[in-house]
């Protein structure tokens, strides 16, 4: 697998021209009580995120558990209603789009789910599964839904004979190659992977990888990585996406953020990769107290309650992001400062 380094995925950002766009966006999700449910709050999941996918890119969104990262991209997709701000794909704004005008960016925006076997009907066969895609957007024969899926069949590894299979027949590793199938059956050109390699064996994480990458390739697909393994996300993307309660904290490619986080999240985040070494020097940061609840975040940097070289300014005043290094933003007052 050929992966990109930091001037290459420069020159990307360059040359290849913005596929998805971000602009403020926020998801809220309200809190209701009492015997009229009447509304005291609300969850702030995502808060006022903006950033570009590029055409051809892997873009990797990491944090820990309740960072807003899946609800990130069920937000892109639609799944999720936006509470405000705006998505453009290929240059149109199309949340407030109606069904018909938007049914034709649905096709080009597709996801890969961390669960194969429970986005996958365990009453029906694979081959019929994989077919309801084209029964539902295009006007396919019996004959040439079949065909077509056993094209798709062989594309991600699998055989023919798997067609009249049902899922409980199938490995993790397999299951989520029909989930890949599936998700590559309408020839998109954005596919969201959220924790897509998270539940399988680390030799089977390689192939579907592998596999991604490939497909990317052959059809300049462009992926948004959605993980909470650093190693993984290291290996498979070009530029990295920090999230912490909700706000973007960090923002780089892979080389140039490993190689130098400016977040303290981020360092306490990198400092947890396990290291094949036996005699290391490297220090793990160990980030006291637990996260703060989103429907009630702390004023100022949102980090500052776990951060350890919080200082004043960071519990007044929220950070501007900014741009540190070329391409590389960080959202911190003291950024790029190591943590001792």
């Amino acid at each position: 697998m050929v992966m990109l380094n930091e001037q290459q995925s420069e020159e990307l950002q360059t040359q290849h021209k913005v596929l998805l766009e971000l602009r403020g966006v926020k998801k809220y999700f309200p809190i209701t009580g009492g015997v009229l449910k009447r509304k005291q709050g609300d969850v702030k999941a995502v808060e006022n995120v903006s950033l570009q996918l590029f055409e051809g890119e892997s873009l990797g969104v990491v944090g820990e558990s309740g960072c807003g990262k899946s609800t990130l991209g069920k937000v892109i997709l639609g799944l999720e209603e936006l509470t405000e701000g705006q998505i453009f794909f290929q240059d149109t704004e199309i949340q407030h789009l109606k069904r018909k005008a938007k049914l034709k960016f649905v096709k080009q925006m597709q996801m890969i789910f961390q669960d194969p076997f429970a986005s996958l009907n365990p009453k029906q066969r694979i081959g019929h599964a994989l077919e309801e895609v084209f029964t539902m957007h295009t006007n396919m024969s019996a004959k040439e839904k079949k065909e077509t899926v056993l094209q798709l069949l062989q594309e991600v590894g699998l055989k023919e004979e798997h067609y009249d299979k049902y899922p409980h027949e199938f490995s993790g590793g397999q299951r989520q190659r029909i989930g890949i199938a599936r998700a590559i059956a309408l020839n998109p050109s954005f596919v969201i992977c959220d924790e897509a390699v998270s539940a399988l064996d680390v030799s089977v994480q390689a192939q579907v990888l592998k596999l991604l990458k490939t497909l990317q390739e052959k059809y300049n697909l462009s992926y948004l990585f959605i993980s909470h393994d650093l190693g993984v996300v290291r290996y498979f993307c070009d530029r990295v996406l920090v999230m912490y309660l909700g706000n973007t904290v960090e923002l780089g490619s892979v080389k140039s953020l490993f190689a130098k986080p400016l977040h303290p999240y981020t360092q306490a985040l990198l400092s947890a990769i396990p290291r094949p070494t036996v005699h290391s020097n490297r220090k793990r940061i160990r980030l006291k107290g637990d996260l703060p609840n989103p429907a009630n975040p702390p004023s100022g940097c949102p980090f500052h309650t776990r951060c350890p070289i919080v200082s004043d300014i960071c519990r007044a005043k929220k950070p501007e992001w900014v741009e540190y290094e070329t391409n590389h933003y960080a959202a911190c007052h003291f950024a790029g400062q190591p943590i001792t």
